[in-house]
């Protein structure tokens, strides 16, 4: 499904396959991935798996877990996403083989993996079947403005309050609910799994607000 593999200053330790439900990170002996530097909580991080998505959730660590650069709570990991705990850098791999990870390889976009959330870094995904999208705000302040889902994650929504991603990927578009009590809803009908894929045209509603996602 994914691999794990960690690294300090640019030596890699150790590499994790993701095999159970959830993968605990840490610096007790008793997680599933310990890394023992006191930068690193007792128990820091969990990673979850739902289907074939990865997400990982910072258990209130107290020097947090970052993306890319950015601080986190919970989100769904992309494939070449780098987790930063203190000086550790762990990168996030889809091993699934296929065109998807071969052409990650072999189209890095900007060199950087954090360039990652540029569209330039999926151009050649492009060819597997899904055009741009964009999400038109229906209701509320930001009613009539346009979003582009140019990055491979997007999320919508309130901290705190309810928070939802859409993830693009080889073979579509995919939304999923991050955090929250009550759960989004496409074309009125509350998620009840992690994630669905999206259709041109799905009213989504999110956080009070209406949104419908328009694809080509």
């Amino acid at each position: 499904m994914g691999k794990l593999v960690v690294s300090l200053d640019g030596v890699v330790i150790k590499e994790v396959q993701i095999t159970k439900d959830k993968t605990t990170l840490g610096r007790r002996p008793y997680n599933d991935i310990v890394i023992d530097n006191l930068a690193v909580s007792g128990e820091h991080a969990v990673l979850q798996m739902v289907g074939a998505d990865v997400f990982i959730e910072d258990l209130n660590s107290t020097n947090g877990t970052y993306i890319n650069g950015k601080a986190i709570k919970k989100q769904l990991l992309a494939d070449n996403d780098t987790v930063e705990i203190g000086k550790y850098k762990i990168k996030f791999l889809l091993n699934e083989g296929g065109d998807y990870e071969k052409t990650m390889i072999l189209k890095p976009g900007s060199g950087a993996p954090a360039s990652l959330g540029l569209s330039s870094s999926f151009g050649a995904l492009g060819g597997a079947g899904i055009g741009p999208a964009t999400i038109k705000v229906l209701t509320g302040a930001a009613a009539g403005r346009e979003v582009a889902l140019t990055k491979v994650v997007t999320t919508l929504g309130k901290p705190g309050v309810q928070v939802a991603s859409i993830t693009k990927r080889p073979t579509g578009y995919v939304f999923a609910h991050v955090e929250g009590a009550q759960r989004p809803s496409v074309n009125g009908i509350p998620l009840t799994g992690e994630s669905i894929a999206l259709r041109s045209g799905d009213l989504l509603e999110l956080a009070g607000t209406q949104m419908q996602f328009v694809q080509g």
